[in-house]
């Protein structure tokens, strides 16, 4: 399916599939009576959370009887949707797509359901087959898991094979950024309308927060020291910004300021730029010949680096059960099914390898399918995850664990503000210095907090 920017779709599961309002959403009784119980889960609309809507109907309903009703929502609306549904605990939804960075958060207010018991007791779901760095993620401090992996992944870069062979360049595997910003000004305009990297825009904590934030590492910046010190204008974080910024206004995408995660991955499926900094999880969709031009043109390179030997981030889109459901055990067949080999083999045989949703199991790498398939990019997806250090991201210690973010509550506000600042600059309607000293500001009130 062609990727696009979904602004607000319910799809419903159901033997009717239909598409119905967004306010409808839960429906009726929701008992178990009649035609079987129904759960609403909402979802981010990415690729693969596009994929299971379309699957679930046939094949789980059908097997269960149990109807799923899916909001679809853009990442920053989703974030604010299942924060307040979940914080406010209105109930409105059995199951959710959730983080690494809200769960150890909602965990200790005691928003989620355990999930572990489920886990261990359905033998075919394996948790042991689970990556270590996906469990230790999507824990809480009991040391049970609180949500279950849709997907997993870190961040590369992803290049277009033919320009870059028609411009004489050589990605290196391990490149620097200031050989990607070369390699950008090369090969801008390479074909009529390309760009030369796309980089995300978009304001928000989970937008452009996270891509700028895993270049601010590697240039020897931090929100903030272990001593809860903020280093939002701090000389290093200006200079990561900076540099950000320019490559972006001087050869990124059009309508940068507006461009997050499904914008770039339309502009490089259809050829309208010649590189993309971003997920791991892309390239499934990149490397589908249904939906994009490119596919089996696509270059792969680890994340680059400045001063640290690794940049790439760690995230997981995974399924959590608010507490407040009255559903648990429709809603953790429903997830378990979710993030289970079969739905990855449904995936493969049903849609095609490259889509499945990988990045959360070792066996996932030993399909001889998926191993054609993801050729071109799954060892550096696994390699990128499995090197993922949340611990130690930068040049010196953290006051929390997170690689593109800061694992407080209060890190969702102060990262979306500070980069709609950023946003503007790109946009040409503010400067960095000004971002980043306002920011500075914000990230000292955080700061009193934890000191």
């Amino acid at each position: 399916m062609r990727a696009r920017r979904i602004t607000h779709i319910l799809i419903t599961a159901t033997a009717t599939g239909s598409l119905l309002a967004a306010c409808s959403g839960a429906g009726g009784s929701g008992g178990s009576g009649g035609g079987g119980q129904s759960i609403n889960v909402l979802m981010v609309g990415n690729p693969q959370m596009e994929d299971i809507a379309k699957l679930t109907k046939d094949t789980f309903t059908k097997d269960t009887g149990i109807k799923v009703n899916f909001t679809i929502l853009p990442e920053n609306e989703l974030r604010d949707k299942v924060t307040q549904d979940v914080a406010t605990q209105a109930g409105q939804y059995d199951v959710a797509t959730i983080g690494a960075y809200e769960v150890p958060i909602w965990e200790k207010n005691g928003w989620l359901h355990e999930l572990s018991s489920y886990a261990d007791k359905d033998t075919s779901f394996d948790k042991a087959d689970l990556l270590k760095p996906m469990v230790t993620s999507l824990s809480g401090s009991d040391g049970k898991l609180y949500a279950l992996p849709f997907y997993g992944e870190s961040s590369f870069l992803m290049y277009n094979k033919d320009v870059m062979q028609a411009k004489g360049v050589t990605v290196p595997e391990h490149p620097t950024w200031q050989q990607i910003a070369d390699i950008a000004a090369k090969v801008d305009g390479a074909e009529p309308g390309m760009r030369g990297i796309c980089l995300r825009g978009l304001a928000g904590w989970g937008e452009l927060g996270a891509s700028l934030t895993t270049v601010v590492n590697t240039f020897g910046g931090t929100w903030f020291t272990k001593d809860w010190k903020a280093e939002v204008n701090s000389p290093a974080f200006k200079k990561a910004t900076n540099f950000y910024v320019d490559l972006v206004r001087k050869h990124g995408e059009a309508g940068a300021a507006q461009a997050g995660f499904t914008e770039c991955l339309n502009a490089m499926s259809q050829k309208k730029v010649a590189m993309w900094y971003d997920a791991t999880s892309a390239a499934g969709s990149l490397e589908d010949p249904n939906a994009s031009k490119i596919a089996g043109h696509v270059g792969y390179a680890y994340a680059p680096t400045v001063e640290t030997k690794s940049s790439g981030w760690l995230w997981s889109w995974a399924w959590a059960m608010p507490k407040t459901t009255k559903k648990a055990d429709a809603a953790s067949k429903f997830m378990l099914w979710a993030s289970g080999k079969d739905y990855e083999k449904l995936v493969g045989e049903k849609l095609g390898w490259s889509r499945v949703p990988a990045g959360k199991r070792a066996s996932t790498y030993e399909i001889p399918e998926y191993q054609k398939a993801a050729a071109a990019f799954g060892d550096i997806t696994l390699k990128s995850i499995e090197g993922a250090d949340p611990a130690n991201p930068g040049l010196q210690p953290r006051p929390t664990v997170g690689v593109q973010y800061v694992a407080v509550p209060e890190f969702q506000d102060l990262g979306t503000k500070v980069t709609q600042e950023i946003s503007a600059a790109i946009a040409g309607k503010s400067g960095v210095d000004k971002a980043l000293d306002d920011g500075q500001k914000l990230a000292e009130d955080v700061a009193k907090n934890y000191r």
